[in-house]
């Protein structure tokens, strides 16, 4: 199976000119079955590093652009009146796919933002009382602006806790700009991109992480992190019980991705930042980097197992 994720990482390479550990915490998110949120200002490829890995894949993939005056029924469907028939049949709306882009998302209103909470959740959505699942596998990612950006709606608490992970992609080195300038010149790199893997494969994959082991005092030091955020005097919230829980199965990934069959401490410390940086919310400072500040000085206070 590492094969198979090399092929897929070094797939999404050929267009993605940064860094390559942004494309292995996408690729985490997935094989842990989680939800990607990725936070930037417009311009940077997050739509583009979405894109790839989804085109990496053999499977259905739908995007949808988040507006202002987007309602739920366009992401989820609606039941549409059939004049020929005389009878309501149900239009599914972009959500059911393997893996759905929600660009934007912050500039769509909250009603709409929320009506992906049960999608990401249980993987389904309820419709006039009609309760339908979503396809295998579902990746949820989403690109964000930042909130200071104008026309945008920050996402609630109760849905950042949604996301398994999230990252700032940042600006690329002025190589790797250059180089972008001159392989966008005439074409799409997109269209140069091919599947790699079927889908089949990635739920094989995802059945297996969830098989790889981690020792009670792995379990521990994860709980004993997120216990730390909730009594650190710098924050007003901090990892709920859901996040303790995002932490040992992004770990769980990054174990299979290094090919073993169980978690170790240097697995929990890759994935804290990721885990934890959309779930934190300080008493001072807004931005990201102040976040994993906190999360710097909470790791030097809890000690990993030895």
């Amino acid at each position: 199976m590492r094969k198979e994720i090399e092929l897929i990482i070094k797939n999404v390479e050929k267009v993605f000119r940064g860094d390559r550990g942004k494309i292995e915490l996408s690729l985490l998110a997935l094989l842990a079955d989680g939800h990607l949120l990725i936070e930037d200002i417009p311009g940077v490829g997050k739509t583009l590093l979405a894109d790839a890995l989804a085109l990496s894949i053999n499977c259905e993939f739908k995007r949808a652009q988040f507006t202002s005056d987007l309602l739920p029924s366009d992401i989820l469907g609606s039941l549409v009146f059939s004049a020929k028939t005389g009878e309501f049949r149900f239009r599914k709306g972009p959500v059911f796919t393997n893996i759905l882009l929600a660009d934007e998302i912050n500039r769509g209103s909250p009603k709409t933002q929320s009506a992906l909470l049960e999608a990401m959740n249980d993987r389904k959505v309820t419709i006039e009382g009609r309760t339908i699942p979503l396809p295998k596998p579902f990746l949820l990612i989403a690109t964000q602006n930042p909130v200071e950006t104008h026309g945008t709606f920050p996402l609630p608490e109760s849905q950042l806790d949604r996301f398994i992970m999230s990252m700032s992609l940042g600006y690329p080195g002025k190589k790797e700009e250059k180089r972008m300038l001159y392989e966008q010149k005439e074409k799409d790199p997109l269209d140069s991109i091919k599947p790699v893997i079927e889908k089949e494969e990635i739920l094989k994959i995802q059945e297996r992480v969830r098989k790889v082991r981690f020792s009670e005092e792995i379990a521990d030091y994860a709980i004993a992190i997120s216990e730390e955020t909730r009594k650190n005097p710098m924050l007003k919230i901090g990892a709920s019980p859901r996040a303790t829980l995002m932490v040992t199965r992004a770990a769980q990934a990054k174990a299979f991705m290094e090919g073993r069959d169980y978690v170790v401490p240097d697995d929990v410390k890759y994935v804290i930042k990721p885990v934890l940086s959309h779930r934190l919310f300080p008493k001072r400072g807004e931005e990201r980097k102040d976040r994993e500040v906190i999360i710097e000085d909470v790791l030097q206070r809890v000690a990993p197992p030895g």
